[in-house]
């Protein structure tokens, strides 16, 4: 089968399509013939050696995928050949023709999902999902901020936040990003190059704050949340690429808090509570993954440039 190998970390270029063994199933594994697989930022960083996880070489990139059970191994019950499933980690990578996967990392997909949509899941919904609610603990009738909201865990975050009954005020850098970020369903679409965003939020909130920030580039714009919070109020660090100076006083006269929250910190208990939702939520309707491009496998060096551009709109995915 063909895949995406990387032989050294390093800059995109890295990346190269090559041909690959087929994978086998073992006890309580899956392979899973991959019709898309979800590009994610944390993808491009394991690329460079720079991220705490650190595969050993050579490796397939990918987390994010969706396509068609084709073999299950020993002792798996819950998945049968030929089901449709989305997939949320990998044992061999998802950036390849077929993938092997612990049973555990594969989800049914509803059928209203196409195999596009379904490699937008993983990362984006399980980590908004984690943010908003086991690491903010988010309730009805909360205000959360979303920055950077028309991208792939910016609009998982506001598609979940509207329907658990919070008030949401979503953030985009570019036109048609907000116009996205509004058919999402937030209520308040702010751009935040503006020089007033900051003041709109304030107004927005009568003064009072927003409950819940979710922060996908803190190194930017932290020290100016923490100015942003209600009473108690939490920021939940999603993403960061520096460095920043703050002012701790400004968490103590609120009581507010920063968190820090990796996906790769879940626990399985965690893990199986997310995706129970997401799967509800796929089946309802209440989540609709959007895509943003679509590119051939042998792209991926394009698609990890794309990923870390500013201007997100929706998921990158890569079609074998």
């Amino acid at each position: 089968m063909k895949a995406i190998q990387v032989h050294e970390f390093g800059d995109p270029d890295v990346l190269k399509l090559e041909e690959v063994p087929d994978p086998t199933p073992g006890p309580a594994q899956v392979v899973v013939r991959i019709h898309a697989a979800g590009v994610n930022p944390v993808d491009a960083y394991i690329r460079t050696g720079g991220h705490i996880v650190r595969p050993p070489l050579p490796y397939t990139p990918g987390l994010d995928a969706a396509g068609v059970i084709e073999s299950v191994g020993e002792g798996v019950t819950r998945l049968n050949p030929g089901d449709r499933v989305y997939v949320a980690g990998t044992i061999s990578g998802a950036y390849a023709e077929k993938a092997l996967c612990l049973a555990t990392q594969v989800h049914l997909l509803a059928a209203r999902v196409s195999f596009e949509q379904g490699a937008a899941v993983g990362v984006p919904y399980a980590t908004a999902y984690r943010g908003l609610f086991q690491r903010a603990n988010a309730r009805p009738g909360e205000v959360v901020l979303v920055h950077g909201a028309s991208g792939g865990v910016g609009t998982a975050a506001v598609q979940l936040a509207r329907a658990a009954g919070l008030t949401v005020i979503g953030t985009g850098g570019t036109e048609k990003g907000r116009q996205l970020v509004a058919e999402q369903g937030a209520h308040h679409v702010l751009d935040h190059r503006s020089p007033d965003y900051l003041d709109e939020i304030r107004k927005l909130t009568g003064g009072r704050g927003v409950d819940v920030i979710l922060e996908m580039l803190a190194n930017v714009n932290l020290a100016k949340d923490l100015g942003l919070l209600a009473q108690r109020g939490r920021v939940v660090v999603i993403g960061n690429r520096g460095t920043i100076e703050i002012d701790p006083r400004a968490t103590m006269g609120k009581d507010s808090s920063i968190i820090g929250m990796s996906l790769f910190n879940a626990s399985e208990e965690e893990r199986a509570s997310i995706h129970a939702a997401l799967v509800a939520g796929l089946e309802s309707g209440t989540l609709r993954p959007i895509v943003g491009q679509k590119l051939p496998l042998a792209e991926a060096p394009r698609a990890h440039e794309a990923v870390m551009e500013p201007g997100a709109y929706g998921k990158i995915v890569l079609i074998p």
